[in-house]
């Protein structure tokens, strides 16, 4: 704490979109009662703070860091070990950090892959001398450094000791201030815990619907159809609420539209994607296993489907790497 009696609290922005960001605004008036109970020493999105400010700062001088954002590059790495050196409690929040997210479906690739995607291979790319981002150069002033792309998108657990886990695409707001009362509080569970969410409860225990878990001869995108008020799932939408861990107020599903999965896996999952598509595979209405391939056929893009949110935390991790053993 500080001389104040404030907790001393750093935010980070690695790997992400920023809307745990913007999730931290979303607290709205309760951002006064943040402000009362703490004092912000780093938060390079919203206050001019530099990296040196953290450097020079005595080690477990942050009381609580919030680090969101998966592990991209050499500079999201280098943050992530200073930021735990600095900090006494340091917490994945939301999902990229937790498990990836969004930027993990990059590991569907290698870095050379996506560089000649982005720089060469676009239609609105002019670039005829081929040129990529280096990671240094000679300017007439001095040497510019930039940050390595990785191969491969890591969680931050995957590179540093994480305290706690909040999961969330974004976070919710109440879930935020749940886990921010609880470390004011100092009743934190055993270390490695997921925090602001359930430790016993899947999306479909807080869903509105209840599952009949009828057979399904097509699945359809949500465009694809009307769907009625019930269970989404039973009307052949595919619903990562079975393999997800509750929390959320099942938000998606209350307005119709199917759980992404962004809370992470359910109790006792161990892979997400794996649960979801045993949930999927259970409801397939065939005799024959070429009826049963045109069904799983109408699922477009698997991997985004069953792993949008935890790749890089997953069994899979990767695709793999050509000339890797």
């Amino acid at each position: 704490m500080a001389d104040n009696g404030k907790l001393k609290l750093g935010l980070y922005w690695a790997a992400s979109c920023g809307g745990c960001e913007i999730a931290i605004v979303e607290l709205r008036e309760k951002i006064l009662d943040l402000d009362a109970a703490a004092d912000i020493l780093f938060w390079p999105c919203a206050m001019d703070f530099k990296y040196k400010d953290v450097e020079a700062m005595p080690d477990g001088h942050i009381d609580v860091c919030l680090f969101n954002g998966a592990i991209r590059s050499s500079e999201n790495e280098e943050m992530a070990h200073l930021l735990r050196q600095k900090s006494q409690v340091l917490v994945a929040f939301g999902s990229c950090a937790h498990e990836g997210c969004i930027p993990g479906l990059g590991n569907l690739f290698d870095r050379q892959s996506i560089f000649d995607r982005v720089y060469l291979e676009t239609p609105s790319t002019d670039n005829p001398d081929s040129i990529f981002p280096q990671t240094s150069y000679q300017m007439p002033e001095g040497e510019v450094h930039i940050p390595s792309f990785y191969n491969t998108v890591k969680t931050l657990g995957q590179v540093e000791d994480v305290d706690y886990f909040v999961p969330g695409c974004p976070p919710q707001a109440p879930q935020i201030w749940a886990v921010i009362g609880a470390i004011l509080s100092g009743e934190l569970p055993e270390k490695g815990s997921v925090v602001g969410a359930s430790a016993t409860k899947t999306v479909c225990d807080e869903c509105k619907y209840d599952r009949e878990e009828k057979r399904v001869t097509k699945f359809y995108r949500p465009h694809e159809i009307i769907a009625e008020d019930r269970c989404l799932f039973d009307q052949g939408i595919i619903c990562s609420g079975p393999a997800t861990r509750a929390g959320c107020e099942a938000r998606c599903t209350s307005v119709g539209m199917p759980c992404r999965g962004c809370y992470g896996p359910g109790p006792n999952v161990v892979d997400q994607g794996a649960a979801l598509l045993s949930a999927v595979a259970s409801v397939v209405d065939a005799d024959t296993e070429e009826e049963a391939a045109r069904i799983v056929g109408d699922v477009l893009d698997p991997v985004g489907t069953f792993y949008r949110f935890g790749l890089p935390a997953s069994m899979l991790h990767r695709k793999k790497l050509e000339g890797v053993g």
